[in-house]
């Protein structure tokens, strides 16, 4: 069954002196893409400003603002509401041939190599054979999403006792490409709740996971495993986290002494 989502993302910064200038993206607006709609969406921003709307290379609205008052507190308040998709059905898949055909690999060259946050490791080479040998594309790239939540998980453990989403979908984009799978990295949210009631207000998060195409395009939550659909709210696609960060910009003065995200999810229907 797909959702009805309600969405309050706040994101606030506090400066012990004014800063004299700002220059912001904020990538906080739902795409009405794949089955999701949006049904509203508006950026609110402290001190006052209107944002120009862009849709970026990766298909992503952009709200760009510049703010040339002295402030020393910044807010930005996104709200939407959403009707999220079911989720779809795997597709049976091309080839390993068809996929390292010069068609595919031009179309999705930039999905193929190495970015910011997603490189190229020796030790991935081999590993990469092994998930996939005797595996269709499209099972190879499930396989690979089941595969990085046990590893990652252990790893994080390991070093710092958690992992995060961010750090799923690189592990993953990476043995993906290292295979001959176009992936991108989806930002958005995904509601923690799978049998959240009618109404109830819940402290959400930030999310990741990705996509990688075998002929169309198949989403994977490396992370929670859990099937992407109703749950799943898109905020923005790219080759990494690098291409999709929910507010990015420079400003002259200080540095921020307090900084803080808030999210808010409520299912509606």
């Amino acid at each position: 069954m797909s959702w009805r989502i309600a969405i309050r993302h706040r994101t606030s910064y506090k400066y012990a002196e004014p800063v004299r200038a700002s220059y912001n993206e904020a990538r906080l607006t739902p795409p009405s893409v794949d089955g999701q709609h949006t049904l509203q969406a508006t950026l609110a921003v402290t001190p006052a400003v209107r944002p120009l709307r862009y849709v970026d290379y990766w298909g992503t609205a952009v709200d760009a603002f510049d703010i040339h008052v002295p402030h020393t507190e910044l807010v930005v308040l996104a709200t939407s509401m959403v009707e999220t998709a079911l989720p779809r059905r795997v597709p049976a898949g091309i080839s390993w041939s068809e996929l390292a055909g010069p068609g595919v690999q031009d179309r999705f060259g930039e999905l193929l190599a190495a970015s910011s946050f997603v490189t190229a490791e020796p030790e991935l080479t081999e590993l990469g054979r092994s998930l996939r040998a005797e595996s269709a594309p499209v099972q190879a790239g499930l396989r690979i999403a089941e595969w990085t939540h046990v590893y990652t998980s252990s790893a994080e453990a390991r070093a710092a006792g958690k992992g995060v989403c961010q750090d799923f979908a690189h592990v993953t984009l990476a043995l993906l490409r290292e295979v001959g799978l176009p992936a991108r990295y989806v930002s958005g949210y995904l509601h923690p709740a799978a049998e959240a009631e009618v109404g109830e207000a819940m402290t959400g998060e930030s999310h990741a996971w990705v996509e990688f195409w075998a002929g169309d395009w198949v989403a994977a939550d490396p992370t929670s495993l859990a099937e992407v659909g109703s749950r799943h709210v898109v905020l923005a696609r790219g080759r990494d986290y690098a291409d999709v960060r929910p507010l990015s910009g420079v400003y002259s003065g200080p540095a921020a002494e307090h900084f803080g995200v808030t999210v808010e999810v409520t299912r509606l229907g």
